[in-house]
């Protein structure tokens, strides 16, 4: 008997991308809206993308079977 596929979680699929070694990328949030109050550096270091955190990882890579 065959193995089950398994569905892949689209919105997070759009939303994760797969570093070279196997960790996830991800956005940072706190960047869509009142941004006058946060200081440009604030604003500067949610420009770059941040790596899912190693307590999540499990549960990410459970909804992103072939990522």
């Amino acid at each position: 008997m065959a193995k089950l596929k398994l569905k892949t979680n689209r919105a997070a699929a759009k939303r994760f991308k797969v570093t070279g070694t196997g960790k996830l990328k991800r956005n940072k949030a706190y960047k869509r809206h009142i941004l006058t109050k946060k200081s440009t550096k604030t604003k500067r270091n949610l420009r770059k993308a941040g790596i899912v955190d190693s307590t999540n990882e499990k549960q990410m890579k459970r909804i992103l079977p072939y990522l």
